[in-house]
């Protein structure tokens, strides 16, 4: 994947409380209106701890709607902040270098963040050797004839965490290049023919 893609430098974003928002904002919506939401904020000069603290929800929701489910996610905004705030002072800094285990804890009891959203969280933002399991991984893996005990998301993130060495950059960019072959080539419907992997999977092997 990574000869016919290339590099990913994903995840976009200048800031760690950018990929934060960012990885919250992009459940069930497309990346391109998450970039227009994020933008909202940024102009508005909101896209801070403070300035997500301080704005009332309603305002939050107008200026996210490009990403959908936008009242929703305004609490999830909010939610994640009272984290911050209560469980470590509002410094980021600190919330990122707290014990792994504890964080992922902490994030996981955070109204709206699910283990996808935590993980993204702790491998990008804080860089964190976590592997992200999203629908992509379980889709084009499948395929592979590639699959763990269960379907449970604990046993597919074992899955690729004990075949790969603990290295964050490494599992940032192998997610980002299954998202990518996720989005463009194994979709619902398979492009079997365009597939980089076809010559290894028993799907593009049969559509060959």
């Amino acid at each position: 994947m990574y000869t016919a893609y290339g590099p990913q430098r994903w995840w976009p974003g200048e800031t760690a409380l950018e990929i934060i928002v960012g990885a919250i904002l992009t459940q069930s919506a497309a990346w391109t209106n998450v970039e227009k939401a994020l933008s909202n904020l940024t102009a508005a000069g909101v896209l801070s701890p403070e300035g997500l603290r301080t704005l009332a929800e309603e305002q939050l929701a107008a200026l996210i709607r490009p990403s959908g489910y936008f009242n929703a996610k305004a609490s999830k905004l909010k939610a994640f902040v009272a984290l911050l705030d209560e469980r470590y002072g509002g410094d980021l800094d600190r919330m990122l270098g707290s014990p792994v285990d504890e964080l992922r804890a902490a994030l996981l009891t955070t109204h709206g963040i699910g283990p996808e959203t935590a993980d993204s969280i702790l491998l990008y933002a804080a860089g964190r050797p976590l592997f992200v399991i999203d629908a992509y991984a379980r889709r084009t893996f499948s395929r592979l004839g590639l699959l763990p005990e269960s379907d449970s998301y604990h046993d597919w993130q074992r899955l690729f965490m004990r075949a790969l060495p603990p290295d964050a950059p490494l599992f940032a960019e192998y997610h980002a290049l299954i998202v990518r072959h996720g989005k463009g080539v194994c979709r619902r419907r398979p492009m079997c023919a365009r597939c980089p992997l076809a010559a290894v999977c028993p799907v593009g092997l049969a559509a060959a």
